[in-house]
């Protein structure tokens, strides 16, 4: 193998989320939580999770094994992100017990903890809605729109371009937003500090910073191929069955729908293979979710960093740490 298409040289199964002020980092010591605190101190939490794919053999094999963790990324991933935003703001928004109305209090002691959970679940409905509407309803909509005018015959490459355009314009609007950028600052450092253990540097901040903070094995790339592999998958049915092509959107997107696993499982796949390979072929491939990296990940400030680096030397054993500091010394 060149050097060119080597593997990282701690080439291990790292890989974290973007939280709300902190880092939620998976490595071979497990999974580890570390958020800034109000006070400025880092506080880092081991968090036990097994995977999903580890409790059934079904849920590991290849392609089920991409759908299963996207819906445990889902589930998973706004769990922790709740309890991030609640760490992190943890004394600075609570009001004073005598401000609080009769009925606010009758609420928190009756109702706190499952008002909680009945408005993370909405908030995950409406945020599944809110997909639905922009990503497949809304492609759909505006191709129904040109095509009834006779303006341009329908067509899946057509319709996922505008699919395509919407998803960056989504991107590039929400990541205007103070506290999204905070995000996406945090999303940089994850990067950063996976890239400076994978290429065998000490986990230092000024060795980070260094660090590229676009990664092939990003969630933003998942997304990304998964738009384009859908987009050829439909291209596909359409020139199989030709039909398609003539049926109401409503059928359509129902087809898609049915499709969409499948193309979660191919998807899982490349990304995991991109993680481990550096030829042309995954260049080319990944090239656009990488560019999509661009807005979904900031440069981080010294302080973000050092919230990376802490939830990665938490998963990670002693021994890899000083294997990494020792090969640079």
């Amino acid at each position: 193998m060149s050097k060119k298409n080597k593997c990282p040289v701690n080439y291990a199964a790292v890989g974290g989320q973007a939280l709300i002020e902190g880092i939620l980092m998976r490595g071979p010591k497990g999974a580890a939580m570390s958020v800034r605190l109000p006070n400025g101190e880092i506080e880092t939490e081991y968090k036990n999770i097994k995977p999903w794919r580890e409790k059934n053999k079904f849920f590991g094999l290849p392609l089920v094994r991409g759908i299963v963790g996207f819906v445990e990324s889902l589930v998973t991933g706004y769990q922790y992100l709740m309890e991030s935003a609640e760490k992190s703001t943890q004394g600075l928004e609570n009001p004073p017990e005598e401000e609080m109305s009769k009925l606010d209090k009758w609420i928190e002691k009756h109702f706190g903890e499952k008002m909680m959970n009945a408005v993370g679940v909405v908030s995950l409905v409406l945020g599944f809605a809110l997909a639905f509407v922009l990503f497949m309803w809304l492609p759909s909509f505006i191709v129904d729109i040109i095509t009834f005018n006779k303006l341009l015959k329908f067509h899946p490459l057509f319709e996922g371009i505008i699919r395509i355009l919407i998803f960056i314009a989504y991107l590039a609007l929400v990541s205007q937003m103070k506290d999204i950028k905070r995000v996406f600052m945090y999303h940089g450092a994850e990067h950063k500090s996976i890239f400076c253990y994978e290429n065998g540097l000490e986990l230092t901040v000024e060795n980070v910073k260094k660090q590229i903070r676009f990664h092939p094995r990003c969630g933003t790339s998942f997304m990304f191929v998964m738009i384009l592999l859908s987009i050829l998958l439909s291209s596909a049915l359409v020139i199989i069955f030709p039909g398609l092509a003539e049926v109401k959107r409503i059928i359509w997107i129902a087809v898609k729908l049915l499709v969409l696993p499948f193309v979660m499982g191919i998807g899982y796949e490349f990304i995991r293979y991109a993680g481990k390979h550096n030829n042309m072929l995954v260049k080319i491939l990944s090239a656009p979710g990488l560019m999509m990296q661009r807005i979904t990940t900031k440069e981080p400030t010294d302080d973000i960093i050092e919230v990376g680096i802490a939830s990665l030397k938490a998963v990670i054993s002693d021994g890899e740490e000083q294997n990494t500091a020792n090969d640079n010394s």
